[in-house]
């Protein structure tokens, strides 16, 4: 299983997340905000294909790109289409749905499904294209104190964030990965079969036949499974970071890969960034150092600053967290 990172948009402009999860057997392809011009990167198959669409929050810098995304799914044939975000997110997403002229949308195939994510609860609707988006239909709301996504390759999480209002933060984790060790199996005088699935599965009983040879799964699974933790990649923008709050996060994370982060400010300017409930380079990096990630993504820059002055900003958190570049893409580390 990998998680494919790539961040869309470019230095000072618009950025997105798009991820794409391959478990070897299927890959699920997501996209964390929706950013002007973001989406025109990837083609029109792959954003037709994104099995979830995931809001931070809704200025525009953020959703601008939505009107595309809107045009390669608004009448998917095949699968739902699902959108989370803030308190706010299915209001705003009816409105973008229903300016448009639907007089020849009858029968067509098309269903969405938006979820808001409120501290406690979930709450959830349903739309379809061949109404041409005008009824809002609700659906049982769901628990807020679990993954918002759980299957059996990934989970996602959400966290609230402050930024003068409620942006979220999200992370996906893949699921354990459980493996036979080969030279194991070798050294025990096993052949590989389809008794291997039965030792990866709980169920059944505890015996199975091997060769002829009666053995206990337990003892199997103790000798020959290993288990490995997945990846895992962490999307957090426009939050104001206090000690506070990094505390929080920095517990929330952990234990996390790769952390995507904005880097709007340079710490000379953290007054403005805490007027704008925003964070700098180096609030960043001592998060990224106090959560135990692996590596820091910076994205988001601000177009207030020069790029000898982005460079200056990657000098900066890299005194915090050695482990930092911006996306390879850019090519500007």
């Amino acid at each position: 299983m990998t998680i494919e990172i790539n961040v869309l948009g470019s230095p000072g402009r618009d950025n997105a997340l798009w991820l794409k999860v391959d478990s070897g057997q299927r890959v699920s392809r997501l996209l964390f905000d929706c950013g002007y011009g973001c989406v025109d990167e990837l083609t029109p198959g792959e954003v037709a294909r994104t099995d979830g669409l995931f809001f931070s929050h809704f200025h525009m810098d953020h959703v601008g790109g939505f009107d595309s995304f809107f045009r390669c799914n608004f009448n998917r044939p095949e699968g739902v289409v699902s959108v989370w975000g803030p308190p706010g997110t299915t209001e705003i997403l009816h409105h973008r749905f229903r300016g448009y002229w639907w007089n020849l949308i009858d029968g067509s195939p098309g269903e969405w499904i938006v979820r808001d994510v409120h501290d406690n609860e979930v709450t959830a609707s349903r739309f379809v294209a061949s109404d041409g988006f005008e009824r809002r239909e609700p659906l049982p709301d769901e628990r807020a104190d679990g993954p918002l996504v759980a299957n059996d390759d990934y989970t996602i999480e959400a966290i609230r964030l402050d930024h003068g209002g409620p942006s979220l933060g999200y992370v996906v984790r893949e699921c354990e990965r459980v493996n036979v060790d080969t030279g194991r199996l070798k050294d025990l005088g096993l052949r590989p079969g389809p008794w291997l699935q039965a030792l990866k599965s709980e169920a059944g009983d505890d015996a199975i036949e091997i060769d002829g040879v009666t053995q206990s799964l337990s003892k199997l699974r103790e000798a020959l499974l290993v288990v490995t933790p997945g990846q895992s990649v962490a999307y957090l923008t426009d939050f104001k970071l206090d000690e506070k709050e990094q505390a929080r996060l920095a517990e929330w994370l952990s234990p996390c890969g790769t952390l995507v982060c904005e880097a709007q400010y340079r710490h000379e300017d953290v007054a403005l960034a805490e007027k704008n409930h925003h964070t700098t380079v180096l609030l960043v990096a001592a998060l990224a150092a106090a959560a135990g990630v692996d590596r820091l993504v910076l994205q988001h820059l601000s177009d207030r600053y020069s790029p000898e002055e982005w460079k200056a900003m990657l000098v900066e958190a890299r005194e915090g967290f050695p482990a930092t570049s911006f996306p390879p893409e850019w090519g500007m580390d």
